[in-house]
């Protein structure tokens, strides 16, 4: 249960930085609000997850679940530019959280 938490919690972390993004400084108030509440529970979720997950391997899959869906969603949703080495870079993040987990830190 606690990588599920862990999973979802990285999630919610790339809501926030697309809403600290959204928010234009804090000057908009939903998208402001919006990364209150998502960094919160995406920290909250976190620390839950840490209760029975080694920290090393636990933050490293938090934020490269995080930065992957960022980087994927930004491209989507703000044009961000997509090129090879950035593909390439975003594979080698998934691989990176996918070999924490499978070493064994969490099981």
């Amino acid at each position: 249960m606690a990588w599920v938490v862990l999973v979802v919690s990285g999630l919610l972390e790339a809501g926030w930085a697309l809403s600290l993004k959204a928010s234009d400084g804090f000057s908009r108030l939903w998208p402001s609000v919006s990364f209150v509440v998502l960094a919160v529970l995406s920290f909250a979720g976190l620390s839950w997850a840490l209760r029975s997950l080694p920290v090393g391997a636990a933050y490293g899959v938090w934020v490269g679940i995080g930065a992957a869906t960022t980087a994927v969603l930004a491209i989507v949703l703000f044009g961000e530019s997509v090129s090879v080495l950035k593909v390439v870079s975003l594979v080698l993040i998934v691989a990176g959280v996918v070999g924490l987990n499978l070493s064994g830190g969490g099981h």
